[in-house]
């Protein structure tokens, strides 16, 4: 078996439950090379103010020590994926302060990416249907095999994930 397969065939599993409401899975990010998680420490430490689209509250220099990027991240073990719901017809797009503005996803209250306290799974209040969208997604992915990190609504790793103490490392090029 591939690598990656069981955490595939777990998400095609979520992806068909939710399209029986009309909605789809939005996939921002999936597995992750360990180089690339190098690469993202290295331009943490490098420093820099808050950035009001991605951490609005945080110096880029704390980003680790606050738990929003990993210095081993999940990502790199083929498990985890960073996900979101959105309606099949793309009628819903709301535009987030903070975080990835063009998701064309559910309101969740913030954008994916928002590394802020009001991107964690719990956090309240938020507004609108944001806390019910969460939980929805939260509910689809635990249903699927899978179990959210607390610190980020759109994070996911497969429960049982066959690679628990694996990292992988590829490059990753443009054709």
């Amino acid at each position: 078996m591939h690598p990656h397969q069981q955490a595939a065939v777990a998400l095609s599993g979520v992806q068909k439950a939710i399209a029986a409401d009309g909605l789809t899975l939005v996939v921002f990010d999936c597995c992750r090379p360990a180089r690339a998680v190098s690469d993202m420490g290295e331009w943490t430490r490098q420093g820099g103010p808050p950035d009001p689209q991605w951490y609005p509250k945080v110096r880029r220099n704390d980003l680790i020590a606050k738990g929003y990027v990993g210095e081993l991240s999940t990502h790199s073990r083929g498990s985890t994926v960073d996900v979101a719901i959105a309606r099949a017809d793309r009628k819903s797009a709301p535009k987030p302060a903070c975080g990835a503005a063009d998701a064309d996803t559910l309101d969740f209250g913030t954008g994916f990416d928002c590394f802020d306290p009001a991107s964690e799974t719990a956090h309240h209040p938020l507004a609108g249907e944001a806390t019910a969208n969460r939980k929805r997604l939260v509910d689809a992915m635990r249903t699927g095999g899978f179990r959210n990190y607390a610190r980020e609504w759109w994070h996911f790793t497969l429960e049982n994930e066959p690679f628990a103490k694996q990292r992988f490392d590829f490059p990753v090029a443009a054709e």
